[in-house]
């Protein structure tokens, strides 16, 4: 198991910015947001009417007719980040052995969507009229299912399902396989599609989401003192992994390595985070140790930071508590001021863009970080990308009912 390095070798999301890497990539750097006013259905009766939309989807171009119709949005989503990842890594899986080859993608909520129309069909039509393929749509692990028959893969095959802490936990389950020789390639990460007329109301009415309908670019704002709930998002962030000397024995070009893991549980409040973040904080401490490091060693935080008055506030209070003076020497930023919240998504996006400032040295922005809260004061990029010389960064993800994922990715 030590032996065996794992490595991310291709790239592929689906996000309210679009689904190019490197264009979203560079929009990010740019401070450029994806939120706006929701269209897809009517929201004139919410008091919450923005989000981080995907606008005029097709399929990314790799799903088409029934193969379309007859897979949830966020299975979509999935596959068609799937599809952009391996093409990226440049894998032809005609040569790999698919026994060793499998897919674990996380999902917070699933086919919330097909949930949604077969209840309104069983009501207004009756049970002879709901759909045969509902279950098949609607299950959490359609989406890791649909991309593993996608591309034919044999290997280790299911789903995360911890609310925003799903892909974090998918991720992990993945390194861990591939430590374990029971895969040599895994596709993972996360998608969700929970932007539905029952999703925006069931956040709206636990009032966990921003009511800046006025300024919805603005209302995403991490960490600062006039944040009023998180925005909600959809769209999927999956990659390749694989084991290093597979990857060199291909050729692959590798975006980084992923070096440690840490997962706790506050067993605390089913929404409501510790306040202290000590659940957050020995997450990041075992992700630390997996990974052999220290916390000086760290050089930015990618921060699960969803811009609610008490979730960021425990994330910093755990930062600092376990950093130390270490903390004041890190750069932290939250991409979700750009993106929104994905929920079970979010983990699989945000170890990509974790990944690319590894790559290039570059730290995304928080955006809308005008007046950082009392206490909040790391380096939060505040607004503008920052550069430095990165070797070793973290991603947090941490959701409802208390879960808590932590990630450290290197510099290969």
């Amino acid at each position: 198991m030590e032996n065996r390095r794992v490595v991310i070798t291709g790239l592929g999301w689906v996000t309210s910015l679009g689904n190019d890497v490197d264009q979203v990539w560079s929009d990010l750097l740019a401070g450029k947001s994806g939120i706006g006013p929701i269209e897809r259905f009517d929201v004139s009766r919410y008091n919450v009417r923005f989000g981080g939309q995907i606008v005029n989807w097709d399929g990314g171009g790799h799903l088409q007719g029934r193969e379309l119709k007859r897979i949830d949005r966020f299975s979509q989503f999935a596959v068609s980040a799937a599809c952009d990842a391996v093409a990226d890594a440049g894998l032809d899986f005609s040569k790999e052995d698919l026994d060793m080859c499998g897919a674990i993608v996380g999902t917070g909520i699933g086919g919330i969507e097909e949930f949604e129309q077969g209840h309104l069909k069983l009501v207004e039509k009756g049970p002879d009229r709901v759909s045969p393929f509902m279950i098949p749509k609607l299950m959490g692990n359609a989406a890791s299912a649909n991309v593993s028959m996608h591309f034919g893969l044999k290997g280790p095959n299911y789903t995360a399902v911890s609310a925003c802490a799903s892909a974090g936990h998918a991720i992990t389950d993945a390194i861990k396989c591939i430590k374990m020789e029971e895969a040599d390639v895994i596709i993972t990460g996360g998608s969700e599609a929970a932007l539905t007329p029952l999703g925006l109301a069931c956040f709206m009415t636990m009032r966990a989401l921003s009511t800046r309908n006025d300024d919805p670019q603005r209302a995403s704002r991490p960490f600062d003192k006039d944040r009023d709930g998180f925005v909600l998002s959809e769209g999927a962030g999956v990659f390749v992994i694989e084991e290093l000397e597979h990857a060199k024995a291909r050729g692959a070009k590798i975006y980084a390595e992923l070096l440690g893991w840490g997962m706790t549980a506050d067993a605390g409040h089913i929404t409501q985070p510790d306040e202290q973040g000590s659940g957050a904080q020995k997450a990041m401490a075992r992700a630390l140790k997996t990974a052999g490091l220290s916390t000086g060693d760290i050089d930015y935080i990618n921060a699960h930071g969803t811009s609610t008055p008490l979730g960021d506030l425990a994330e910093n209070n755990a930062v600092k508590a376990l950093f130390g003076e270490d903390a004041y020497k890190l750069a932290v930023s939250s991409t979700k001021s750009m993106l929104g919240h994905l929920l079970g998504a979010s983990g699989g996006v945000e170890t990509i863009i974790t990944a690319k400032a590894l790559q290039t040295g570059d730290m995304p922005p928080t955006i809308n970080l005008e007046n950082p809260d009392e206490g909040c004061d790391l380096n939060y990029i505040a607004n503008e990308a920052q550069h430095g010389d990165l070797k070793y960064a973290m991603t947090n993800s941490f959701g409802f009912g208390g879960h808590n994922s932590s990630l450290v990715l290197g510099k290969y």
